[in-house]
């Protein structure tokens, strides 16, 4: 476990110090950074562990933060926290490389989860994802209406836009996304663009 350090990096001291508590309690060592910029600045040659980060934050966004940490090689997994409204921005960390997004206010052990899962599948370090056939077998069952809409989901559209787009009422497109979601084997949304993902890594 020496390896799993957690490096918060949130603007706001009130969410650093009270993840830094929670994450204390869990058996992590945690480090703390006001923004991306103070932790480029003192980025070490290997960084052990995962990131968690803000995704709206001056300065260093958390999608240009991650942009940095992979043109300056590193592979460290970084669980990006969004706010409700954020889909698209969560949707583009995704795609940026980031392991898990989390919506806030999120449970405590969702994180911590998410932490732990990350640094898991780091240390296992594996090339290709394993679940990429069950996946795209997945995807397969899907109706067209219901691949439309995780469409709409992986862009990162509100269901009323994924709704006026399909001509249909935002409580059908809820109805999709539960059974869409229920056939993909998600359990959130973050999970089920994560798969999407995996399954066509172009996006």
């Amino acid at each position: 476990m020496a390896s799993d350090v957690v490096h918060v990096v949130d603007d706001d001291v009130d969410v650093r110090k009270s993840l830094g508590f929670l994450l204390a309690t869990a058996d992590f060592a945690v480090r703390l950074y006001e923004s991306a910029t103070a932790f480029l600045a003192t980025e070490p040659k290997e960084i052990d562990g995962c990131i968690v980060t803000d995704v709206r934050m001056p300065g260093i966004d958390g999608i240009e933060f991650l942009r940095q940490l992979k043109a300056r090689g590193h592979a460290v997994p970084v669980i990006v926290m969004t706010g409700h409204a954020d889909v698209a921005l969560a949707v583009q960390a995704m795609k940026e490389g980031a392991a898990d997004f989390i919506e806030k206010p999120f449970d405590d052990q969702v994180l911590i989860g998410a932490i732990r899962s990350a640094v898991d599948n780091r240390n296992r370090g594996v090339a290709s994802h394993p679940q990429a056939a069950d996946i795209r077998k997945n995807l397969s069952t899907l109706s067209d209406r219901e691949r439309q809409v995780l469409d709409g989901l992986v862009s990162g559209l509100p269901n009323k836009t994924i709704a006026y787009d399909l001509g249909i009422s935002p409580r059908t497109v809820e109805i999709h996304r539960a059974n869409l979601m229920s056939k993909m084997g998600a359990g959130s949304l973050s999970h089920l663009v994560r798969m999407a993902l995996i399954a066509d890594p172009k996006g």
